[in-house]
């Protein structure tokens, strides 16, 4: 009898053993998976990857026309404004980085470039009364179209605003980029003066 409690305790005591080490080994798995699945794919590059994979319309394409209603009740069609550069901007009341961009607008390019190019910011997805809410409270003056259907802005990317492209006279793009920040507002200076 005591044979057989001494077995069943070796027995009990290497399960134990084969149990530990295994949830020993699955734990040190789950940490260290993690870790080579960030190397190889740094979030960077994943980031800026999204970026290129949402974008549909690239420096060097024509820039596909469409027709927007703007807040005061007319209606523009892109195709109408050929002849001078445009500067075509995607936002939302939302987005922190547009509301900075649409700061930067009167003073940093409205009041420069003058009536030498189109400056068309549209509002992505959102309702009337929520953008005109928006511009009356900025005190804003310029034009702004609206695509609260973003049917508009799936011509020109799947995710992402602010959007910026700045389009020549003849209706190709000269600059399309993401996001905004003083760097990017030197891109899109250089762009118009490209464009001018």
């Amino acid at each position: 009898m005591a044979i057989r409690k001494n077995h069943k305790k070796r027995g009990s005591a290497l399960s134990l053993t084969l149990m530990l080490i295994a949830l020993i080994g699955l734990v040190v798995a789950i940490v260290l998976w993690p870790v080579e699945a960030k190397a190889s794919t740094p979030a960077a590059t994943t980031a800026q990857d999204d970026l290129v994979t949402t974008t549909l319309i690239h420096r060097g394409d024509e820039a596909p026309n469409f027709s927007t209603e703007m807040l005061d009740g007319s209606t523009v069609q892109l195709k109408d404004l050929r002849g001078k550069p445009v500067l075509l901007i995607f936002w939302a009341t939302w987005c922190p980085p547009c509301r900075s961009e649409l700061a930067h607008l009167q003073e940093g390019v409205i009041d420069v470039y003058g009536d030498t190019i189109t400056v068309l910011p549209i509002s992505r997805g959102e309702k009337r009364d929520v953008v005109e809410g928006y511009i009356s409270r900025m005190g804003y003056t310029f034009a702004v179209g609206l695509d609260s259907d973003q049917s508009i802005y799936r011509k020109y990317a799947t995710n992402y605003v602010p959007r910026c492209f700045v389009i020549d006279s003849e209706g190709k793009v000269l600059y399309a980029g993401v996001g905004y920040d003083e760097e990017i507002a030197k891109e899109v200076d250089a762009a118009i003066k490209e464009a001018l």
